[in-house]
């Protein structure tokens, strides 16, 4: 089924406006209880978005999204806490989380930060079967792991090159140094999180004035921006 969310909190209250407000909006919506039932429910059906409650007794939403994409399963997630810090929010993108809403919500921030991403996974499947991307001049090859801007060549690492394609095919999505460590270096347990800073420098002076989409988000950590004027 198209659109098909699943909304996972304790809280009836909160299942239930969410539930009325989304499929008011056209979305088809289940509901669960707790992480546990939540995780049936997704062996048995396909959904297209998560909204997940961080707090929860039993299995934790934080818990419950690491055993998803530790299975591989990239089902955007929106983390629903009554927690607001910065701890929390990192922890929530650096296990692959797509956005974290604090309670209490209204109800128009909450589908509008539903339908945004759904249209960044929209475009990230769009752009997973292209062969080149581009944004102002700035060309990224998948192919030939090189990157033009203004049709003219620039020369990056492996590390540089995996970096830029990761925050360009996801515009506005803030990774933690964490979060990149783990998607650009995997396994290699040994590289310190300042490493990150170090490639992201160097690959900023390489992409001359392309270099201001390349965003900090101070205590944060990088995201592509495209909004930049």
């Amino acid at each position: 089924m198209k659109n098909a969310f699943l909304v996972v909190d304790d809280e009836p209250d909160i299942r239930e406006i969410l539930q009325f407000n989304l499929e008011s909006e056209g979305f088809a919506v289940d509901t669960a209880v707790s992480a546990e039932q939540a995780l049936k429910l997704l062996n048995e059906n396909s959904y297209q978005l998560i909204l997940l409650d961080v707090m929860m007794g039993g299995m934790s939403g934080f818990r419950m999204a690491e055993k998803l994409r530790k299975e591989g399963i990239s089902i955007p997630i929106i983390f629903l806490t009554a927690k607001d810090t910065e701890n929390d929010m990192l922890t929530g993108f650096s296990i692959g989380g797509d956005d974290y809403i604090s309670k209490p919500f209204s109800i128009k921030e909450v589908i509008a930060r539903v339908k945004a991403v759904l249209k960044r996974t929209e475009k990230d499947s769009e752009a997973s079967g292209k062969k080149k991307l581009d944004f102002d001049g700035l060309v990224i090859d998948l192919e030939s792991k090189q990157i033009h801007i203004n049709e003219m060549s620039v020369m990056l690492t492996k590390k540089e090159f995996e970096i830029l394609y990761l925050l360009f095919k996801n515009p506005s999505r803030v990774y933690s140094r964490e979060e990149i460590l783990d998607k650009v270096w995997g396994d290699e347990s040994y590289v310190l999180e300042r490493t990150v800073d170090v490639h992201v420098t160097r690959l900023r002076k390489k992409l001359g004035s392309h270099a201001v989409y390349i965003a900090n988000r101070s205590g944060y950590g990088y995201c592509f921006n495209p909004d930049i004027n």
